[in-house]
């Protein structure tokens, strides 16, 4: 089969086009062929690798234990081992493979128990593609705020992949949202449900004069210092990233003990649940998918140098060159 191999860490061009062998699934698991992957901001991050010590003490410290990158899939089951109940042949899915990654490949073997479910039925391979990453991220953070008084929550960073999800997420469960945008995604973040808007090329939301009782930094481009003014006096900071010298891990386990506004930085993990509990708000017309490119699988380095410019809106779709569903979102 064709995949995505990286053999050493650095640049998008160590990402490259390579035969390997057709994984066989084991007696609990599902072979899916792929329609659709992304590339992410964790694909890039343990490609380059962004935070050096921790991804390869994770990954390798010489060279890439896991050589296929790619989280998020949808595709087709072709087979199932022998003690697999809940699929069958011919099942569209999609899905997540956080710990070991390998969806940037025509095929990928999954544990009946993984974080995968049925595709939604209103979604293309595409569309499908481009939700659970972001998604599972983005409910790490909002299952978190309280909203039994219609919490104000700034989010910066609003049209990325996190943003969007999170934008999307927090209006089902009951916030007032201001994003933090560039102007040319003011109407796609309106569309998912921002009620007010701030272009961060013109304006610093940081001297908005407002306050919030949440912030989000799903790009983790700001830093809690330079929030905390706008936050409520119990007010709540939320980062994607783990800040310089990896002060949101530290802050996190400080600032509780003030009673005061506070950082939370808890740490996501994927499941089956929250897979269908997306697929069911995406049937409901409660959730979309947002992708800005899609490349073929073989012009992977330019997806990376695209993700890589930080300028993407929602998703970058890789398609495999089989048909992407017949079904697409309205």
């Amino acid at each position: 089969m064709k995949a995505i191999v990286y053999r050493k860490y650095g640049s998008p061009e160590v990402a490259h086009l390579e035969e390997v062998e057709k994984p066989t699934p084991n007696d609990n698991e599902v072979l899916i062929k792929i329609h659709a992957t992304t590339v992410n901001r964790t694909d890039c991050g343990f490609r380059k690798p962004e935070y050096p010590v921790i991804i390869r003490m994770i990954n390798g410290f010489f060279r890439p234990k896991n050589k296929i990158l790619g989280s998020e899939l949808a595709g087709e089951v072709e087979s199932i081992g022998k003690n697999v109940k809940s699929f069958k042949p011919g099942d569209q899915v999609f899905g997540l493979r956080c710990n070991y990654f390998g969806a940037h490949a025509e095929y990928i073997c999954l544990p009946e128990t993984g974080s995968f479910t049925t595709k939604p039925a209103n979604m293309s391979y595409e569309e499908a593609a481009a939700v659970c990453d972001g998604a599972f991220l983005a409910l790490n953070y909002i299952r978190k705020i309280d909203y039994k008084d219609k919490p104000k929550v700034l989010i910066n960073g609003a049209a990325g992949s996190i943003g969007s999800a999170c934008v999307q997420l927090a209006k089902y469960y009951g916030a007032e949202i201001t994003a933090v945008c560039k102007t040319k995604d003011f109407e796609i973040v309106k569309s998912l449900g921002a009620d007010n808007v701030i272009d961060y090329t013109k304006e610093d939301f940081t001297k908005s004069g407002q306050l919030f009782d949440v912030v989000l930094d799903s790009v983790g481009k700001s830093s809690f210092f330079k929030c905390k003014k706008i936050l409520k006096p119990k007010g709540i900071y939320f980062s994607s990233e783990l800040g310089f010298l990896l002060q949101n891990i530290f802050l996190s386990l400080i600032t509780p003990l003030a009673k005061g506004r506070k950082v939370m930085f808890p740490i996501p993990k994927d499941c089956k649940e929250d897979i269908i509990f997306l697929r069911e708000l995406i049937e409901a017309g409660q959730y979309k998918a947002v992708i800005d490119r899609r490349y073929p699988l073989e012009q992977i380095a330019d997806a990376y140098r695209y993700v890589e410019t930080g300028q993407k809106t929602g998703n970058v779709v890789i398609t495999l060159g089989h048909d992407n569903g017949t079904v697409q979102a309205k």
